[in-house]
């Protein structure tokens, strides 16, 4: 069974080694978040034909396109506009699956603006949606219940989404739409169409299923449809959906892969490496060039920003794949780098910073990785909330975006670098513009609050340690500070032969105190240790190996521990990053 990808592990970490009290009681459940609104309990028949304001169906409809752009693409873009005025306009409008998709096409596209009447909008669709299950079914079906999942996604009613996909999936194969010679004979344009829907349905699974850690309710063990189109040069076209689906495959193979066994390899994670790296070569270009693109005039703005809004979700999802497939390597050096414990004294600076051969290793690329990739992700979705989309109902931006929030506030938390607090409070103010009308967002916001609050005290107190530290040497060179009373003062002067230590020699006073106290001159508790590593055998690395330290190894020495797997990789290698049997166990990260 797979398993949900939530911030857990994190919090785990945080609270075991920092601060048991990081996250707020409130964000503790925040898998269970879901609203219950008032039309959940509204009979199937309690809705009669709503009123629609014939002057905003298209600016319904490009709302729809938009929110909706490299999710799924349910409809000939260029026909559906007239086709819903014109159904909008008749007298009596039939109760069949066709109704019931303009008015689920209507209240996705109203749902941000004026949720009253998206409500009313979309009882009467869902009711006309399940009131045809008893008859024959089409593609209307499979439209009208992928419209109804969107709509509760977008609504934060992630198991009634997941129910309603559910009988999507299911009517997709029973009208044979995963099977691409069946839609050929339907003819040409509507081969397209099937073929487009199915490609829908993957891409709304896969996220459905990588989000909330439930199993698919497709598979492409069956499938025939293509995920990819050749131009006239034998190119791969520009098409957001094929990019969508492609890449969350490639996401599902890493949870399978890597978080469902729980083990990663060498070999495994340059395969995963290879196949981000091909599917970069054929899409981010153009994607990147989509979501920056700027609108030159206003007739172009709509189709401009279903462009940049569709860029950006398929961005998200490969920045999301990279963080997946490196975030074990984070974790291990997350583990490494903070105290054991969190009633441990915080580790000045020094202790915690890579040695010059670690920060080299492959695990370290790894982990700064992941860092970079949620970093790209944020700065990608802060240029999006810059424009001030008027939709702030985006499910899947959300989800990675908080993920990435994640990564950069542990990424700061164990000294990856300072710069990563502006990255995360860049994460923290999106989250919030989404948590206008997104209640995970709100969740997810107040999360990240925690956390990379949590990250500022343990650093504030890990600047203090070293401060103290070095005051410990410093202080004594000029007699900054008072030596401490005897109450006691010897009968006998001491002797002060070369046989007694230096802490003896006069003008040191030893201080003893058998309370733990705040003192310029407190002896480090990480004196002895300063230079421990955490122990790698929790991590089935095989033997251990000498700790990693600080300090420049002997001439002749340099990089035996962490560069000689490079020597042997070549330098082209990216991940010369395991010892022993070549495996790690993730059991204790996950």
């Amino acid at each position: 069974m797979k398993r949900r990808l939530t911030h857990a592990p994190f919090r785990q970490i945080v609270t075991s080694r920092v601060d048991p009290h990081a996250f707020a009681p409130e964000t503790s459940r925040v898998s269970m978040l879901e609203n219950v609104n008032s039309e959940s309990l509204a009979p199937l028949d309690s809705t009669g034909e709503p009123v629609i304001d014939q002057s905003s169906v298209q600016r319904l409809v490009i709302t729809f396109l938009t929110v909706t752009s490299g999710l799924v693409d349910l409809f000939d873009n260029s026909t559906l506009i007239p086709e819903l005025q014109a159904w909008a306009a008749q007298a009596e409008r039939s109760a069949d699956v066709t109704s019931a998709v303009h008015y689920l096409v209507l209240a996705i596209g109203s749902q941000s603006e004026d949720e009253q009447t998206a409500t009313a909008y979309f009882l009467r669709g869902k009711h006309l949606a399940l009131s045809t299950l008893a008859g024959n079914l089409s593609v209307g079906t499979v439209q009208s219940f992928v419209l109804t999942t969107l709509y509760m996604l977008r609504s934060c009613q992630i198991n009634a989404a997941f129910l309603f996909f559910g009988i999507a999936a299911r009517a997709a194969y029973a009208i044979g739409l995963h099977r691409t010679e069946i839609n050929s004979r339907f003819g040409p344009e509507v081969h397209v169409r099937r073929d487009r829907l199915w490609k829908s349905i993957r891409v709304l699974d896969l996220y459905l299923s990588i989000s909330m850690g439930r199993p698919p309710a497709a598979s492409d063990a069956d499938c025939t449809v293509p995920y990819d189109s050749a131009s006239a040069d034998d190119s791969e076209r520009y098409d957001l959906l094929n990019a969508s689906v492609q890449i969350l495959s490639l996401v599902e193979g890493i949870v399978q892969d890597v978080y469902s066994r729980r083990k990663t390899s060498l070999q495994l994670t340059e395969g995963i490496s290879r196949q981000l790296r091909e599917w970069s070569g054929k899409w981010l270009s153009a994607l990147l060039r989509a979501a920056n693109s700027e609108s030159e005039s206003e007739s172009e703005s709509g189709r401009d920003d279903r462009e940049r809004v569709g860029a950006c979700q398929v961005l998200a999802s490969y920045y999301y794949a990279v963080m997946l497939v490196s975030r074990p390597f984070l974790m291990y050096e997350l583990c490494r780098r903070l105290p054991e414990s969190a009633t441990s004294h915080p580790r000045p600076a020094t202790a915690t910073a890579p040695a010059p051969a670690s920060s080299g290793s492959g695990r370290a690329k790894l982990a700064n990785a992941c860092i970079d990739a949620a970093t790209l992700l944020i700065g990608l979705l802060s240029d999006l909330v810059s424009r001030g989309p008027s939709d702030r109902r985006m499910p899947l931006l959300v989800s990675w975006l908080f993920a990435s929030s994640l990564v950069v506030s542990v990424g700061h938390l164990s000294n990856f670098g300072r710069a990563l607090e502006k990255p995360a409070e860049a994460s923290i103010r999106a989250l919030e513009y989404f948590a206008a009308q997104d209640a995970h967002a709100r969740q997810y916001a107040r999360i990240a609050q925690s956390l990379h609050a949590c990250a500022q005290s343990h650093l504030a107190r890990q600047d203090a340690e070293e401060r103290r530290r070095i005051a410990e040497s410093s202080t004594q060179l000029f007699g900054l500070i008072p030596k401490a009373a005897n109450p006691h003062p010897p009968r006998h002067a001491p002797d002060h032969s070369h046989s007694h230590s230096q802490t003896d020699a006069p003008g040191i006073t030893r201080i003893q105190d058998p309370e733990p106290r705040v003192s310029a001159l407190e002896p480090s508790p990480w004196a002895s240790e300063l230079f421990d590593d955490f122990d790698p055998s929790i991590f089935s690395f095989g033997e251990s190996h000498a700790p990693l330290t600080d300090l420049r190894p002997p001439q002749g020495q340099g990089d035996v521990h962490e560069g000689s797997a490079d020597q042997v990789f070549g330098a082209m290698n990216l991940f010369p990053l395991l010892d022993g049997n070549g495996h790690i166990d993730l059991a204790h990260l996950l």
